[in-house]
């Protein structure tokens, strides 16, 4: 399975991520995931190799955030995602897939685990 990068190019956090991946002799598959968000089912499995909640996702500062008012308790991981899917900002960035394994590049150097698997 190839190294796969959830990747925003106008985001610095995710363009040293992806220039550490190569750097490393990984080019990876990259996802513009602005562009072509992440289904549902996709991102339930990313939340699962991440060992997080759809809440731990979430990009708090995103106007889409306040506006979907995201910050009510009582929204279950499946409407958190669907908000993802519909709002992508709204996704965490960058995200590493890799080995059945995915982190969150923040820092970039936290990704490089993935690799020596």
């Amino acid at each position: 399975m190839p190294v796969r990068i959830y990747h925003n190019p106008q985001c610095s956090k995710s363009r040293a991520t992806l220039d550490l991946l190569r750097r490393h002799g990984e080019e990876p598959e990259i996802v513009e995931y602005l562009r072509m968000p992440p289904d549902a089912s996709t991102l339930a499995d990313i939340l699962s190799m991440l060992g997080i909640t759809a809440r731990e996702l979430l990009r708090r500062g995103e106007k889409e955030y306040r506006d979907l008012r995201l910050d009510n308790p009582d929204l279950t991981d499946a409407q958190l995602i669907a908000a993802m899917v519909d709002h992508p900002r709204l996704i965490e960035r960058p995200i590493v897939v890799a080995n059945g394994s995915a982190r969150i590049g923040r820092p970039p150097e936290q990704v490089l685990d993935l690799l020596d698997r």
